[in-house]
This record gives C-alpha cells, sequence and structure tokens, in this order.
C-alpha cells in the first residue's frame, strides 16, 4: 500500500489550498455579478474603466462560493501577511516530504496562474497532475513515480473558453515568449498549439477535447490553439484545484484523480503500440491511484469506473486490454 504523509501536512496542505482559492475572491475592482448562460450560474467582478464596464471572471457558482465571497468580506487580514502565512505552509510542506518544482517550473507556473490561465479553465494533466495528487490524497509518492518530465499539458473545454468572455492577462503568448517559448511548426501553417522553449527542453501542450473529428481548436479565454483529443472530455470533466509547494503557493486546476486513473487505462492502450514505455507509465500511474482511492474513495472510483465503462465498446475494449496486463488493479476494480 502507498504510504500517506502526516497528518499535519494533510492539514497544512488544505490550509494552503483554502488561503490560495480565497485570494481569488479578494480585492475586487467592482461588485460581484452573477450571470446565468446555458442554466448554469458563473461570478464575474464588474468594473467601469472609463465609460466601458468590463468583467473579470471569478468562478462557477455554487453554493461554496456564495458562502466564501460573504465570510472574505469581513475577513481584513493584510495581504503581506497572508502571503507570509502561505509561504510558512509552504516551507512546512517541503520539511514534510511534499514534491516541490524546480525554479523554471514554478516560476513558470506562477506567471501562467498569475495571467489567469487557471482562473479560465484550465486544468493541468499528464505527470504534473498525477504530482500534485500527493496533495489530494494525502499521497507519498517515490521518485521513481514522479520523475520529473519537462513536458507541460494544460486542457480546456473550448465551449467554456467561449462562454466566459474574459481573457487572460496579460496574453498566454506573451507569458511563454518571456520564458523563451517559441510556437513550434504544426500541419497548419500559422496555428500552433505547442511551445517549445529555445533555450531548453521544456514543452508546453494545449489540449482541449474532440467532440467529431481530431484536429486544431481556438481557445478564446487564453489567447492560443489546442490540438483536439478524443476521451479528453472525460478527464476534465469537474476539475478540482490545487496548489503547488512552491514559493507562497501558486492555484492550479487538475483532474479528479478518480478520472485520471481511469483515464490512464484508456490512454495507455490507446498509444501502447507507438510509445511503449509511456504507456507503461501510464498504467503505473493508474494502479497507484487506483489502490489509495479503492481504499478510501471507493464511491468515487466506482462511479468514475461505471461512467467509462458506459460510453461504448471502444471504451470497454481499451479498459479491459489496459487490465489484462493488470491483474492486481483489474481485482480492485472488480470488488467495488
Amino acid at each position: 500500500m502507498p504510504r500517506s504523509h502526516s497528518a499535519l501536512a494533510h492539514a497544512a496542505y488544505h490550509d494552503l489550498l483554502r488561503s490560495l482559492r480565497d485570494e481569488g475572491l479578494r480585492d475586487l475592482r467592482g461588485t460581484p455579478t452573477r450571470v446565468l448562460r446555458g442554466g448554469r450560474g458563473y461570478w464575474y467582478d464588474s468594473f467601469r474603466v472609463g465609460t466601458e464596464v468590463r468583467k473579470r471572471y471569478l468562478g462557477e457558482d455554487s453554493p461554496d462560493m456564495a458562502a466564501r465571497m460573504e465570510a472574505l468580506r469581513q475577513d481584513r487580514a493584510p495581504e503581506g501577511q497572508r502571503r507570509r502565512d502561505r509561504a510558512r505552509l509552504v516551507r512546512l510542506l517541503r520539511a514534510e516530504g511534499f514534491l516541490g518544482l524546480d525554479p523554471t517550473s514554478g516560476s513558470l507556473m506562477a506567471a501562467l496562474a498569475g495571467a489567469g490561465v487557471f482562473r479560465l479553465g484550465g486544468t493541468v494533466v499528464g505527470t504534473h497532475a498525477f504530482r500534485l495528487y500527493e496533495g489530494e490524497l494525502s499521497l507519498r509518492l517515490s521518485l521513481e513515480q514522479t520523475a520529473q518530465t519537462d513536458d507541460l499539458d494544460i486542457a480546456s473545454f473550448e465551449r467554456l473558453s467561449l462562454a466566459l468572455e474574459d481573457a487572460t492577462a496579460p496574453p498566454v503568448t506573451q507569458v511563454l515568449a518571456e520564458f523563451d517559448f517559441a510556437p513550434a511548426p504544426s500541419l497548419e501553417p500559422g496555428r500552433a498549439w505547442r511551445w517549445r522553449q529555445t533555450t531548453g527542453t521544456a514543452l508546453v501542450e494545449f489540449l482541449t477535447p474532440a467532440f467529431g473529428a481530431e484536429g486544431l481548436r481556438d481557445l478564446p479565454a487564453l489567447g492560443v490553439q489546442a490540438q483536439a483529443l478524443r476521451h479528453l472530455n472525460y478527464l476534465i470533466a469537474d476539475p478540482i484545484p490545487a496548489a503547488i509547494p512552491y514559493r507562497s503557493g501558486v492555484l492550479v486546476q487538475i483532474p479528479r484523480p478518480e478520472r485520471f486513473a481511469i483515464h490512464k487505462l484508456i490512454v495507455a492502450e490507446r498509444r501502447r503500440a507507438q510509445d511503449r514505455m509511456k504507456s507503461a507509465k501510464d498504467r503505473a500511474q493508474a494502479a497507484v491511484l487506483i489502490e489509495v482511492l479503492a481504499r478510501d474513495r471507493p464511491e468515487d472510483l466506482a462511479e468514475a469506473y461505471e461512467d467509462a465503462l458506459d460510453r461504448g465498446p471502444r471504451w470497454r475494449m481499451r479498459l479491459e486490454a489496459s487490465l489484462a496486463r493488470m491483474p492486481d488493479t483489474a481485482a480492485r476494480l472488480a470488488a467495488l
């Protein structure tokens, strides 16, 4: 059974996460405004710039969101003190063995978060997301399980990006340029979904679910193009916030762990013929998460697994093919 972090580390992580989430609702420039679109509510900070009314997206409406906004109206703690408190929590987490980021990756994540990438629907996927489940699941990960990758994958729904009527500031392309990233050539001239660092080996990729043919799509809120991929809509539905223990903390979004685990089983089979090493890594990450979730969150895991099975014969075929190579994991899922 994978090892867990201490109760102290678990509490410190959630204190850091709560503080980072609340920070995004402070210092409103105008009036909080609830907007209905497609039967769903979204909160904005509405303010005037000259004669123009501008709106800054705050988040989707929920009882928790309303309660947090009300509580923060009464909280007058100075910004500097809040930042120092978060830095103290980060130091505690690092001392407890939480994984950190190297300065280049950490500063890039902080810059993307500051521009609003994750506030506007961007969701970290891939190995960077897997590393962040140590906080959500209080899971102590080994170096072998979390071998650092230079690739950063960010996914978002095209429809959400269109609906929000807000955009990153500064633009994502400007942020990437400041970190020496340049667009990598694609099959569509003048359009790029991959950005390669000219002074290193890092790569940033933007992805979006495919509801039809795979190809490039625009993400207006992020100001970039993204590669549309099948199965991704399952992965990034209903993402959760996560805190990166870097400096005074960085707030991002990641997929729900149960969806990440099941999605990894599908992806492992899909790319087994092209990249066996990545396929094996996908299965290993899925096995770790499923072992923990079967113990701590069996209902969530069962629901995610049943959802995937109900999506058609191709989904079931890929799941069965991966699980045929993973008898222990298959037994855990069968026992749910």
